[in-house]
């Protein structure tokens, strides 16, 4: 009866996967049919999926077993962390399948944007329930060559053409890397089964013996996961993906450029057995957070902002990863997946929004004394609540980095409350606004590890000095981020900042020696239509 329940997952790809194999011709000579398909099979995915997840609810964790040989072969898995995974996955697709269907409505290819479409997460959706680390490698392969063919929907534009060729370059390293990590894990383990290695990966973690050999198998799943969630330096495409229709940018969000965490959150009894990969995985993510943020701020293209802003979440969610804080990474993802799409597929509306608002007053220097105030006021509301709830930068370094960040917020919006008019009266709401805040993101934190206990790797306690020098790292770079941020209005008028700001807005130019390597390895030729 578990295996049973256990295929429940497997029939949202499926019915994808009928509408994506209907022949092209036949699908742009009649669209609307195939968008009607597409979303009939989006919705079916969703259903199964919420029943998948209502049966791990039930029965718990269920596994289908292989249909193959040595753990190889087809095999559906799902416990909490992947139930939500895909319950994740076919609603925000569902939702851009919806959307899809006006978006397009009237181009001539609507219905091969629709096959495509219907690919893509119908291999996301394999990749989330994956029961073998065969299946979880081919699905991961299979979602970046079909979101290829979405990034170059429109073949006779060059940026979409040159930005899907340098996805493809960084991707194809990053599906070597998991390949020959999945050979060395069958050699040293015996099996691709998910669950007994998550079982196996446990009892050699406990025991203490590592072979020398699973330190490069986890450093290559960190380069994977890296690579695929479009960590500096290969970072660049995801800003150029605007070319495309708007939703593609919110399809990426369900579980393809967040496929990285998956992967990492997924495999993470195995990603344990290596600090040294979790400190690339921590030092990385930490510096992809922090540049993402820093260029988010200064470009000025909507959409292109988003997609800075992805790149840096989805640092800082490997940040997590890397200091042992799994369950938080898995609340990021969520979190973010649903926040990303709505902004993506909302953003028309931005331009309209920002004009509507008020003409901006003069720049002047924000009050050091006011801000100061604000941020020991939120960092003391922070370590008080935090307190009642058990965090500490000790248990936790991970969940407490995002908590620091969490309170620059709340500082940020205290010291603007506090430089308004009326900032005394306004001051006891802000200060209750504040503590609400605080209180969701502790209880959300602990409302995942819960969930997810035996699903991924407990978190882990701070391990040593390099720690807490990460997590330190953290705070006070984000520290400064959100004082660049505020007192930049005022400094624009001076000419070092002004030069600071260029280089900034263009992302210290890393991705035009990307473009140029990129150009080099695989010269564009534009087709025309």
């Amino acid at each position: 009866m578990t295996a049973l329940l256990a295929w429940l997952a497997a029939i949202g790809p499926a019915a994808l996967v009928l509408v994506g194999l209907i022949p092209t011709a036949r699908a742009n000579a009649d669209p609307r049919g195939t968008a009607r398909r597409a979303r009939l099979a989006a919705l079916v995915a969703l259903a199964a999926s919420l029943a998948t997840g209502l049966a791990v609810i039930l029965a718990g964790p269920l596994y289908t077993g292989t249909l193959g040989i040595a753990g190889a072969g087809l095999a559906l898995y799902a416990d909490a962390f992947s139930a939500i995974m895909l319950v994740l996955v076919s609603f925000v697709g569902a939702i851009v399948v919806a959307y899809s269907k006006n978006y397009l409505d009237g181009d001539p290819n609507q219905g091969r944007f629709f096959k495509r479409l219907c690919l893509t997460l119908a291999a996301a959706l394999l990749m989330m329930g994956a029961g073998n680390v065969l299946q979880l490698v081919l699905a991961w392969i299979a979602t970046s060559l079909a979101l290829h063919q979405l990034l170059v929907f429109y073949k006779d534009r060059p940026q979409a053409v040159l930005a899907a060729r340098k996805k493809a370059l960084a991707s194809r390293a990053g599906d070597v890397a998991l390949v020959l990590a999945a050979v060395i894990v069958l050699f040293v383990f015996g099996t691709l089964e998910i669950p007994v290695l998550l079982a196996e990966a446990t009892a050699m973690a406990q025991a203490g013996e590592v072979p020398a050999i699973m330190h490069l198998a986890v450093l290559l799943i960190v380069v994977a996961a890296l690579v695929k969630s479009a960590q500096f330096p290969v970072h660049g495409w995801l800003g150029e993906v605007m070319e495309t229709p708007t939703p593609v940018s919110a399809l990426l969000h369900a579980g393809i450029i967040n496929g990285g965490g998956f992967l990492v959150v997924r495999l993470s009894p195995l990603v344990v057995l290596s600090a040294p990969s979790m400190d690339v995985l921590a030092l990385v993510g930490g510096f992809t957070a922090l540049f993402g943020s820093l260029v988010m701020l200064t470009v000025p293209s909507v959409k292109v902002a988003l997609a800075y802003s992805t790149i840096g979440q989805m640092g800082f969610m490997l940040l997590q990863c890397g200091l042992g804080a799994f369950s938080a990474a898995a609340l990021h993802i969520v979190a973010h997946a649903l926040y990303k799409a709505h902004a993506f597929l909302s953003s028309g509306s931005a331009v309209e929004t920002i004009r509507a608002a008020l003409p901006p007053q003069e720049a002047k220097m924000p009050n050091p004394a006011v801000y100061g105030g604000a941020l020991a006021a939120a960092v003391a509301l922070t370590l008080a609540i935090g307190a009642v709830f058990g965090h500490g930068v000790l248990d936790n370094p991970g969940a407490f980095a995002l908590a620091a960040v969490v309170a620059l917020g709340v500082a940020h919006y205290l010291a603007t409350v506090l430089s308004g008019e009326n900032a005394v009266k306004a001051l006891g709401a802000a200060v209750a606004t504040a503590g609400l805040v605080v209180v969701a993101y502790y209880g959300l934190q602990t409302g995942a590890a819960r969930l997810l206990a035996g699903a991924v790797a407990p978190s882990l306690p701070l391990a040593g000095a390099f720690d807490g020098f990460v997590v330190t790292l953290v705070v006070v770079s984000f520290a400064a981020a959100l004082a660049v941020q505020s007192w930049a209005p005022a400094l624009a008028k001076h000419r070092p900042f002004a030069a600071l700001y260029v280089h900034i807005a263009n992302g210290f130019y890393v991705n035009a020696y990307a473009t140029r390597l990129a150009a080099r390895l695989a010269p564009v030729t534009v087709a025309k239509s």
